[in-house]
């Protein structure tokens, strides 16, 4: 029976002219979690990641804290594993009829309510035509690329370093048991309480894959500064 580990990234630069650098804080979460998965003796065989920046350096962080596992350098890349493109999505948000259009706000708090409203313009198939990678894009690609990742069913250990959508997609399909409404649900619901370098573990054996454990961050107990969601 084969092990599949799903890191979320770290925090990302939320303010920086690109977001898809890792924050100070972005590094130590990687960092604690190499250290984490060391001492309990978890190290992965083969090291996957998506194409984005905060995926590589996340990758970096932890693997340069556990000895044994594969290299920064030697870590496969799969777009397949990248996360929806947020910009897309507020940008396909229908606007106002009358008046201006609404502005992004410049706080964490309004900025992820505007982003939470603009999901359920993507999520809805009416709008489908406005985004690039509509929503039901977006979960055959992960639904694909888990499938692809485990078809082998081979023993070892795979660590994937992806992002929260991701994560919350593979989740919520597993325990929605292929009913589509369902696990669309259950996404919406776990998108937003995906932990930045949170551990979600999938076993794949006779039976397919099974989720063992969703968003696992005890490596951050009391570590309240490195406990971050965005």
């Amino acid at each position: 029976m084969g092990q599949l580990l799903l890191v979320r990234h770290g925090q990302a630069s939320w303010d920086a002219d690109d977001y898809d650098v890792l924050s100070p804080t972005g590094w130590d979460q990687g960092r604690v979690l190499g250290r984490a998965l060391a001492s309990r003796g978890v190290v992965p065989d083969v090291v996957l990641r998506g194409s984005m920046r905060r995926h590589r350096e996340t990758a970096e962080a932890a693997l340069g804290e556990l000895p044994g596992a594969p290299a920064a350098a030697d870590v496969s890349v799969d777009p397949a594993w990248d996360e929806f493109d947020h910009v897309a999505v507020l940008d396909g948000m229908p606007q106002p009829e009358t008046g201006p259009p609404a502005e992004a706000p410049t706080d964490k708090r309004g900025y992820q309510a505007l982003l939470e409203t603009a999901l359920e313009s993507w999520m809805d198939p009416a709008h489908a035509d406005r985004y690039p990678e509509p929503f039901a894009a977006f979960t055959a690609r992960v639904g694909e690329v888990l499938r692809r990742t485990t078809e082998d069913g081979a023993p070892g250990t795979t660590a994937v370093v992806t992002s929260g959508g991701v994560i919350a997609w593979v989740t919520a399909s597993l325990l929605a048991d292929g009913d589509p409404e369902v696990a669309t649900r259950l996404w919406r619901k776990l998108n937003v309480v995906c932990v930045n370098s949170g551990l979600t573990r999938l076993v794949v054996g006779r039976r397919g894959t099974t989720l063992v454990t969703f968003n696992d961050h005890a490596h951050l107990d009391g570590l309240p500064e490195l406990t971050t969601y965005r």
